[in-house]
């Protein structure tokens, strides 16, 4: 099978034009973040934001372009959007802020559309990167569906995917319609993720407007059919991801994890206070990393300090989830894309998760009447 070049990309490219402008897209610069593999071709095309609904026809036409070259196996186009900058006074950007039906920031507040067929999205958040984020998301999300639910498990760390790995899926999602992804299934779960589209090991040096789209894509480009529950898998921090899944899809809501010492409190503390500010509530904390229990002697070690979580919960007025122990069994699990609610479900580590799971679906589903679960905690004997 012939191997497609980038030149051979934009040379193909050069054949669509700017309805508005008259130039080919590649001599106007609006091609970035090309990246190829394996014979499946992923770019941006950046617009103006006025502009975005209207270019749809270019897009397709740009996918259609780069399809017909020999060895081209699929092709994926977004539409990137770059905002104008803001007015001085006078401008626009100087009406009243504030009011009735007024978004943070003085925008007049927009419906949110739905993702077909989803009935609750969450986010799994953190204020900074190593504090095991992912590891929790993964076992969030098959804890509540071997509590019942059927579950979608969105690998929005469009910088660091790792979900094929902790999910141990390889392989290109498929599409019926060549509109619609097919999404990839283990463990019971439907999951996507930017990681199934490039090279495990090629940089992603894609700019804010272009992980945004890439996200929306992935939440609305797909065929997740009829879930109870889509988790979202957050990259760190409180930038344009974060605020891209805000104000684009209805949040039910956010899960911050932190681990207990203080400097991840500090981030964590950011990024709760980030979802409150556009209006995303905040369903609880997980402390992870917890402490550590030597699986020999079983002498409790808290490495990064412990119970920091559960009085920042306390302190910022929201639920503790639960706490989560540094165990080289979930690390180890992780690694081979086996979460440890599924390689061993009846353990202590899954127990505690399937018990945030329950709590976390009784908040979504408003089954707060209920008794009121303590935060669960694992017993090492």
């Amino acid at each position: 099978m012939a191997t497609v070049t980038q030149d051979q990309v934009l040379e193909a490219l050069r054949a669509v034009r700017d309805p508005d402008r008259g130039q080919d897209i590649v001599s106007l610069g609006m091609i970035s973040g090309a990246t190829i593999r394996d014979g499946h071709v992923l770019f941006a095309i950046e617009v103006d934001p006025q502009r975005g609904p209207a270019l749809e026809p270019m897009r397709q036409a740009a996918e259609k372009a780069v399809q017909s070259l020999p060895g081209v196996l699929s092709v994926t186009a977004m539409l990137t959007a770059h905002r104008a900058p803001a007015q001085g006074p006078g401008g626009p950007a100087a009406a009243p802020r504030g009011g009735p039906g007024a978004a943070p920031g003085g925008r007049p507040a927009q419906a949110k559309p739905d993702v077909p067929g989803v009935k609750a999205i969450i986010a799994v958040a953190s204020g900074k990167g190593g504090v095991g984020k992912s590891t929790v998301a993964v076992n969030l999300a098959v804890a509540m569906g071997r509590n019942g639910l059927r579950v979608g498990l969105l690998d929005a760390d469009i910088y660091g995917p790792s979900m094929p790995r902790m999910m141990a899926i390889s392989g290109k999602p498929t599409t019926a319609d060549g509109k619609t992804l097919e999404p990839m299934v283990n463990h019971g779960i439907e999951v996507m993720s930017i990681g199934f589209m490039v090279a495990e090991e090629t940089p992603m040096i894609w700019r804010g407007p272009m992980v945004q789209s890439a996200i929306t894509q992935m939440l609305r480009d797909v065929n997740w059919g009829e879930l109870d529950v889509l988790v979202v898998d957050m990259p760190p921090g409180t930038g344009d991801a974060q605020l891209t899944m805000a104000q684009s899809v209805p949040l039910a809501g956010a899960v911050i994890v932190s681990t207990p010492q203080d400097i991840a409190l500090l981030d964590a503390r950011k990024g709760l206070n980030m979802f409150r500010k556009v209006d995303v509530p905040v369903l609880g904390m997980i402390e992870n990393m917890s402490y550590f229990c030597c699986p020999n002697c079983g002498h409790r070690s808290e490495i990064f300090g412990y119970g920091g979580a559960r009085a920042e919960a306390e302190r910022l007025g929201c639920e503790f989830l639960g706490e989560v122990p540094l165990d080289v069994a979930i690390r180890e699990q992780s690694d081979r894309g086996e979460p440890i609610v599924m390689a061993v479900p009846d353990g202590p580590h899954a127990q505690v998760f399937r018990a945030m799971a329950a709590r976390l679906w009784d908040k979504l589903s408003g089954a707060e009447a209920t008794p009121r679960r303590a935060a669960p905690r694992i017993v090492v004997e």
